[in-house]
This record gives structure tokens, sequence and C-alpha cells, in this order.
């Protein structure tokens, strides 16, 4: 029995790419937690999955897909995600843009304003350097040749000593469960660090996105001011936005 629950494990991993210990547990009400976990533990053991904390993905998920191929992912999406950006942009202020590739939609919208912008996408910056008027600071930083991401302990130094009015943050994956998530840990304590520092931070998700899961874990819904998509959210979505206090665009 073990061997044939461990084969249904293994096959939801890869189906979904990656999963919680609450969906494994959903999934099988009838097994303990420490079951559950001594599972993972044997798969992991046969190279099958990675195991972190909280939930286990497949071996051949690692992190984000390619800069490429999330370019090809949902512009119409993005394009609607970055007009209503604009709105809540304002001349003389300090902008955040990670390297998302929602926001290098956003920095092709942007308008020829007084702007100090700080990005840690160095695609994002290039393309605003067709911009006279804002000043473009492009954070220092290890890149990650994958999604053309900026990040390590230069990074986070460097964002101590930044004063930002409002970020935008890309999402890689959200849910009410798991929160908004992305591929990699370096992103992830990039994108906690600016949303800590920012006055107000702005959370950018296409909804097809929504329930998909990737391994770190960001943000949750009571940690930002705003929330903007493509399309409506479902019900459940916007009603725990309302009560975190977050205004949904």
């Amino acid at each position: 029995m073990n061997n044939i629950r461990q084969e249904q494990i293994k096959e939801m991993i890869e189906i979904r790419k990656v999963v919680t210990i609450r969906q494994l547990q959903e999934a099988f009400p009838n097994v303990s937690l420490m079951t559950i976990h001594r599972d993972l533990d044997a798969l992991v053991s046969s190279g099958s999955i990675v195991k972190f904390r909280g939930g286990a993905k497949s071996v051949r998920h690692a992190g984000d897909p390619e800069f490429n191929e999330r370019m090809r992912e949902n512009n119409p999406g993005k394009q609607a995600i970055a007009r209503k950006a604009l709105e809540l942009i304002q001349p003389n202020t300090a902008l955040f843009l990670d390297a998302s590739t929602t926001n290098l939609a956003l920095a092709k919208a942007l308008p020829d304003i007084n702007l100090n912008i700080f990005t840690t996408g160095p695609s994002i910056a290039l393309e605003l350097c067709r911009l006279q008027n804002p000043v473009v600071t492009l954070c220092c930083g290890t890149i990650n040749r994958k999604n053309l991401a900026l990040s390590g302990q230069n990074t986070l130094e460097m964002l101590d000593n930044i004063n930002i009015d409002l970020a935008f943050i890309g999402v890689s994956g959200c849910s009410l469960d798991a929160g908004f998530t992305c591929g990699t840990e370096g992103d992830m304590l990039v994108k906690r660090k600016v949303i800590h520092k920012a006055r107000r931070s702005v959370l950018a998700c296409t909804k097809d996105k929504l329930n998909y899961l990737m391994p770190y874990t960001f943000a949750r819904l009571e940690d930002v001011d705003y929330f903007i998509s493509d399309e409506p959210m479902p019900e459940a979505f916007s009603q725990a936005a309302k009560a975190a206090g977050v205004i949904l665009l």
C-alpha cells in the first residue's frame, strides 16, 4: 500500500509541479501527517522529488520558467495590468520594479515623466533607457541567467539604503493557502525586503497564476496594499483581500 500511495503522491507532484503538505493531507485524508512526511522522504531518497518546508516539488521543476518562455505567456493580460498600474504612478516619486515580465510590460507603457526608478531587472533598465526624464538605477547583485533577475546579499544591502514610494512586485503563483509565491530563494528575499521598505506595495498577477504554486512564499494579502490582475478574481479571493485591507484593481 505504501508503494501505491507513494506513486500516487509522485504522480500528483509531477502533474502539479509543486504541492503543499496541506494539499497532500486533503488528497489522502486517511493518512497521518507523519506518514505523508515518511512518503515524501522515501520519494526524496529515490530522487523522484525535492522536499522543502511546507511541501514538495518535482525534480524537473526548478524554479521559474526561462525568461524567454515567460515573455510568451499571456502578454495581453500583462498589458492590461500595466494600464491599471499606470493609474497609481505620480510624477516625482520613487518606484521599484522587480524583474518580472509583467513589470517589463509596465516599463514599456510608462510615460516620460520625472521619476526615480529602481529595478532588479536588467531588461527593464534597458527598456527604460528610451525615456529621458526618469532617473533609472539598476540594483547591484548576482544575475540569475534563467530569469534575468538580480539578487543576493549585495542586492539586499543596496535595498537597505533605498527609499521607495511605490513598489511593483510580480507574482509567479498565488493562492489563499500559500500566499504569493516565487521560484527561487534569492527572488523571495528581494521581494520580501522591498515590500518591507516600500511605503506602498503593489502585487501584479494574471488570473492564470491563481492556485499555481511555487516553492517560496514571499508575502500574503495582509502584507501588501494593492493587488492588480487582468481579470476579476474569484469571490473568495476578493473577500479575503477586502478583509486584509487590500485594494483590488
